[in-house]
C-alpha cells in the first residue's frame, strides 16, 4: 500500500497538537506586529494573540509561507517514506499560500496533489478530516484528494463578526466591504462564495437575532438530515455555547466535530467577538 503524506497550513485552525497526533504536517503562516514576526499557532496561541491585539496600536499583518517552507515539509515526508502527498489549503483568493505550495511541488521528490478548499478555518479543517479518514481507510492519493475536494465543495461556512473593521482594513472583505456594520447594530452574516471570496449572506440587527437567523438557515439547509458541524470563535468559548444553544433551539440534528478558536492569522481579519459555523452533510 502506498504511503500518503498529508500537509496543511495553520489556517485550518485544528491546532498543531491535533495535527501532529494524526500525522499531518502543518506549515504555519506568519503574523507580524510591527517588526516582530510570529508563527501562527506556534509562537502565539489564539488567547495570546487576542490579548496582544487588544493592546496593539496598529493592526497586525499576515504573511504566507514561502515555497521553501513547503519544500522542506514535502522533503521531510518523502524522507520518512511517503510516496505521494496531498496538500490541503485555504482559499487562494485570499492568500498566496496555495501558490507557494504549488511552486514547491514542482521540485518535490515525490508527487504532490494540492487542494484549494476555497474556504478557511474549520471549513478547511473538515476537508482535512475527510482526507484523513480516506487515508486511514487505505485509499490512494487520488482518492484522498477527491475526498478533500468533495468535502470542500459541499461544506458551508457562515460567520458573524462583531465588527467589519479588521476585515476591511486587512483588505479581505470582498463583497462585504460596503456593509455599514457599525450602523444601527447591524450584524451581517457572512459566507464564502464559489470563488473563495467573502460575501454577505444576510444583514440582521443585533447579534442574538443574527445567531438565530443563522441557526434557522442551517436547519433549513440540513433538511432534517444529520450534519457534521464545527464551531469556530475568536478566543471566546462562551460564544460557542450560544451557538450550540441556537442550533438546538432551531432543531438542527448534528454531530459536533470540532469547537476551536481561530488562530492569529484568521483572527487578524475576524477580530474579537467573531463566531461561525462550518458544516457538511454527514457521510
Amino acid at each position: 500500500m502506498t504511503r500518503v503524506g498529508l500537509v496543511c497550513d495553520s489556517t485550518c485552525d485544528l491546532g498543531p497538537q491535533w495535527l501532529a497526533d494524526h500525522d499531518i504536517r502543518m506549515v504555519p503562516l506568519k503574523v507580524l506586529f510591527g517588526s516582530e514576526s510570529f508563527l501562527d499557532w506556534i509562537d502565539l496561541t489564539p488567547e495570546q494573540f487576542y490579548t496582544r491585539l487588544a493592546s496593539s496600536q496598529s493592526l497586525p499583518k499576515t504573511s504566507q509561507p514561502s515555497p521553501a517552507d513547503f519544500a522542506a515539509a514535502y522533503a521531510a515526508l518523502a524522507e520518512s517514506g511517503c510516496e505521494e502527498i496531498v496538500s490541503i489549503h485555504l482559499t487562494s483568493a485570499l492568500s498566496g499560500t496555495f501558490e507557494s505550495a504549488t511552486m514547491a511541488a514542482v521540485d518535490s521528490p515525490v508527487p504532490v496533489r494540492i487542494v484549494d478548499t476555497k474556504t478557511v478555518s474549520l471549513a478547511t479543517g473538515l476537508a482535512i478530516k475527510l482526507a484523513l479518514e480516506a487515508r486511514d481507510a487505505g485509499k490512494s492519493a487520488a482518492e484522498i484528494e477527491d475526498a478533500a475536494r468533495e468535502a470542500a465543495e459541499s461544506s458551508r461556512l457562515f460567520f458573524i463578526l462583531d465588527t467589519l473593521e479588521y476585515l476591511v482594513k486587512g483588505g479581505r472583505a470582498g463583497k462585504a466591504a460596503g456593509l455599514a456594520a457599525s450602523v444601527l447594530n447591524i450584524k451581517p452574516i457572512l459566507t464564502f462564495n464559489n470563488e473563495g471570496t467573502i460575501e454577505p449572506f444576510k444583514k440582521v440587527k443585533g447579534f442574538k437575532k443574527a445567531l438565530g437567523e443563522l441557526a434557522a438557515h442551517v436547519a433549513e439547509d440540513a433538511g432534517g438530515k444529520r450534519i457534521r458541524l464545527s464551531i469556530l470563535h475568536g478566543a471566546a468559548p462562551e460564544l460557542a455555547g450560544q451557538v450550540t444553544a441556537a442550533l438546538d433551539s432551531a432543531g438542527v440534528s448534528y454531530e459536533l466535530d470540532t469547537v476551536e478558536s481561530v488562530g492569529a492569522v484568521i483572527g487578524t481579519y475576524a477580530g474579537p467577538g467573531a463566531v461561525g459555523i462550518a458544516y457538511l452533510p454527514h457521510s
